[in-house]
């Protein structure tokens, strides 16, 4: 039996790691003087690991019910 969080679980956590990513984000690259390349990698490794996530049924977003579900 896999371990898997509910839809609304999965929204609110997924909510919580863009808003604290983008936070992260904000600060850091305001304060290190990041380049644009180095920006949009940052960016891309923060969107692997929910996509990860998300493929491999741990996480099921339901978007806050914005789009029908699928049923299986």
């Amino acid at each position: 039996m896999k371990f898997k969080l509910s839809p609304l679980t999965s929204d609110i956590v997924l909510s919580i790691y863009i808003v604290v990513t983008l936070a992260f984000r904000f600060y850091y690259e305001s304060a290190a003087n990041v380049t644009p390349g180095l920006s949009l990698a940052f960016g891309v490794c923060f969107l692997i690991f929910p996509i990860v996530l998300i493929k491999a049924k741990f996480l099921n977003p339901n978007w806050f019910g914005l789009f029908k579900s699928k049923k299986s």
